[in-house]
């Protein structure tokens, strides 16, 4: 694999604290709430470069981040806003890896209606989807793969499921690839 590369970390966390979401968004330029639309507020930060998702209940979900400790900076830059607005957020919360999405090529093309009768737990169907969609049970993540050799891996709940994962789809895939080298 040439490169593996973590495209998002989402993040989330739970307070025992109701969120008053129009005056967040009434305080806050990069704060948008349309709750017709959507149940949540939508916060836009700069740095670090997060968008968040914050709900009533006391959930936020931070969603765009590259690594784990961008997003919670910027959990715990959302908290500080909330907080100055008056409302008790505990000093401390737990955060927890909702969902990793790595990246990586193979530098060669495959051919994925022969993967698709060749590979276990895998699913073709080019009319709907592009990709080939492959699962494996450990570690607990699904893959996109296209005929080019961009892989994408799903669901893996720490950067390890993600590596792991996309070196075991490989050591996979290479049993069945064309040999015809970009």
């Amino acid at each position: 694999m040439e490169s593996i590369k973590i495209q998002n970390v989402v993040l989330s966390t739970h307070v025992d604290v109701v969120f008053p979401l129009t005056k967040i968004a009434e305080s806050y330029e990069e704060a948008e709430y349309e709750p017709e639309a959507f149940p949540g507020l939508v916060i836009r930060l700069k740095d670090p470069n997060i968008t968040a998702l914050v709900f009533r209940s006391g959930t936020i979900v931070c969603v765009g981040s590259k690594t784990k400790k961008e997003a919670e900076l910027g959990i715990a830059k959302i908290m500080k806003m909330i907080k100055k607005l008056g409302v008790k957020v505990p000093e401390k919360y737990e955060t927890k890896i909702e969902n990793i999405v790595a990246v990586g090529n193979l530098g060669y093309d495959l051919n994925l209606e022969k993967l698709a009768f060749s590979m276990e737990d895998s699913e073709y169907e080019p009319e709907n989807f592009p990709g080939l969609i492959c699962k494996l049970s450990d570690p607990k993540v699904s893959f996109l793969i296209f005929s080019s050799g961009s892989i994408v891996c799903v669901g893996g709940k720490k950067i390890s499921d993600a590596k792991d994962g996309l070196v075991l789809i490989e050591k996979k895939l290479k049993k069945y690839a064309d040999k015809k080298r970009k």
